[in-house]
């Protein structure tokens, strides 16, 4: 009897180690976060985070705290962030783990992959890939819209790089992105959105950058034949600024009279044939400061996503992809996630 109950124990140790086995085998298999955590440079590659670390930082920190609170697309709408205090909204079922969903949201974003695409990875049905995304675009646009990015101006001093000590009084450096999108059948919508600048139907948006490379201020986008100038009215940065607070521009951005303070501009050559030395010097500073934002925006449309022409399919998330892009590029590798992930 004793011989019999060891090897009906011992087998059944050996199919519990084999169901482990075939988890493992599975999970390698799998496309989830679970398959490539061990790898940051397919982390790099799929979310655009610097490393497992980051990522796993900027869920625990950002994403899981408030990830209750989640309102599925079909369900109601919220553009505000729900008290905590109150009883969080019965969910359905979810196809993926909460964790994989952010994980196809920044694949999405990342690599621009089509729907049909995400669903035959992830295996589950495109409409559950569609309905995801727009789910995580208007949740994080939400959670990271209301931590407030606008630094004060002792923060930015506080952080200021050495190379901006003739430009000091520098808040925010601002400039305009545009992203190429499908072109719409109304005629008069084809006029507004027109861009002579990419000569393509183009929806518009400004973003501003501390001296420091962090993205303070993320612009609603506009349509394409919007000048920078009047974006610039309109985008809502103006009641931000002071008297003390300068504002480093392009050449384009003639925005003197909309601002309280300093504009920092390269010069321009007016009624001269050439630019005097002084000038020359002006400009060449100008423009290796301004770096810092176009390394910003560079990163930022690195994203597939914004690489290719939008379909109008996504019209509707478009400023909240664009919104959370910028402001992902603080999380995805910047000294706050490198902090939290040490």
């Amino acid at each position: 009897m004793d011989l019999a109950y060891e090897k009906i124990h011992a087998q059944q140790q050996v199919i519990i180690e084999l169901q482990r086995r075939l988890e493992e085998v599975s999970l390698g298999q799998k496309f989830g976060l679970e398959r490539y955590k061990t790898s940051d440079e397919d982390i790099r590659f799929y979310t655009r985070f610097a490393s497992y670390r980051h990522f796993n930082a900027f869920w625990l920190h950002q994403v899981e705290p408030v990830s209750r609170r989640i309102v599925r697309v079909g369900q109601s709408s919220s553009t505000t962030v729900p008290d905590e205090t109150a009883d969080p909204p019965r969910r359905p079922n979810r196809c993926l783990p909460l964790i994989d969903e952010l994980f196809l949201f920044l694949v999405y974003l990342s690599l621009g992959l089509k729907e049909r695409d995400l669903a035959d990875r992830f295996n589950v049905h495109q409409s559950t890939v569609s309905r995801t995304i727009r789910t995580w675009a208007n949740f994080l646009y939400t959670v990271l819209g209301a931590v407030g990015i606008w630094m004060s101006p002792d923060a930015v001093r506080a952080m200021m790089p050495d190379v901006f000590e003739k430009y000091s009084d520098t808040q925010v450096i601002v400039d305009c992105t545009e992203l190429k999108c499908q072109t719409p059948s109304s005629l008069l919508l084809q006029s507004e959105m027109y861009s002579q600048y990419k000569s393509h139907t183009t929806v518009k948006g400004m973003i501003g950058v501390s001296p420091h490379g962090a993205v303070t201020f993320v612009s609603t986008l506009y349509s394409g034949s919007i000048s920078d100038k009047e974006l610039f009215k309109q985008s809502g940065i103006i009641p931000l600024l002071d008297e003390n607070m300068a504002v480093m521009v392009d050449k384009g951005f003639s925005i003197d009279d909309l601002v309280p303070g300093k504009v920092h501009r390269p010069p321009f050559l007016g009624r001269n044939s050439q630019l005097s030395r002084e000038d020359v010097l002006a400009t060449q500073e100008i423009a290796r400061l301004r770096i810092h934002v176009e390394r910003v925006i560079r990163r930022i449309k690195q994203n597939k996503l914004f690489d290719s022409i939008i379909p109008l399919t996504i019209n509707g998330s478009i400023n909240q992809l664009f919104a959370v892009a910028c402001l992902l590029s603080n999380y995805q590798n910047k000294p706050l996630v490198k902090a939290w992930a040490k």
